[in-house]
């Protein structure tokens, strides 16, 4: 199945972070790296008073279910570092399942689509980069379409591809 995840990180070297995050998906013989967005510097949203975000999205084949793939994502969140303290706080790496083919689950702990996606340019610039025809199975309206539409101020820019 194809799985587009969403990578985040404002502690250390962000840039590095998503990489070796990318690297860890890619090493598991279950996932077969597709592709990635090129990265975002991005503003804090919620909590302004900490460090800009390096945001992208990576696509990945996977044979693991979406919980499976979940619970192999918050294992290399822990083994990068992270430790869930506070909402919306630093972290040195976050990942997040944003679609996982056309599926639609709310389960307690998985919600796919992510239940935020549609709402936040730091999703939505890299996602586009990689599929902006992508449809999103409760909208019923393109990647492209959400982004051109959404109504926020966030301050969201490419990283330089030398510092890529």
């Amino acid at each position: 199945m194809l799985a587009y995840i969403g990578l985040g990180s404002n502690m250390g070297d962000g840039v590095k972070n998503c990489r070796r995050a990318i690297e860890a998906i890619g090493a598991d013989a279950r996932n077969r790296l597709v592709g990635r967005s090129r990265f975002y510097r991005t503003e804090p949203v919620g909590k302004k008073d900490q460090e800009w975000f390096i945001n992208g999205v990576v696509v990945v084949e996977t044979t693991m279910s979406p919980g499976e793939l979940m619970e192999f994502l918050l294992s290399v969140e822990k083994g990068m570092g992270r430790i869930r303290q506070e909402r919306w706080g630093p972290r040195v790496i976050d990942l997040d399942i944003l679609f996982y083919g056309d599926r639609v689950l709310d389960e307690e702990g998985l919600q796919i689509p992510h239940p935020r996606l549609h709402e936040r340019r730091f999703v939505l610039a890299p996602l586009k980069d990689m599929a902006p025809g992508l449809l999103h199975p409760v909208f019923h309206r393109t990647v492209s379409q959400i982004l051109a539409g959404l109504d926020t101020a966030e301050i969201v820019f490419p990283v330089p591809e030398e510092r890529e």
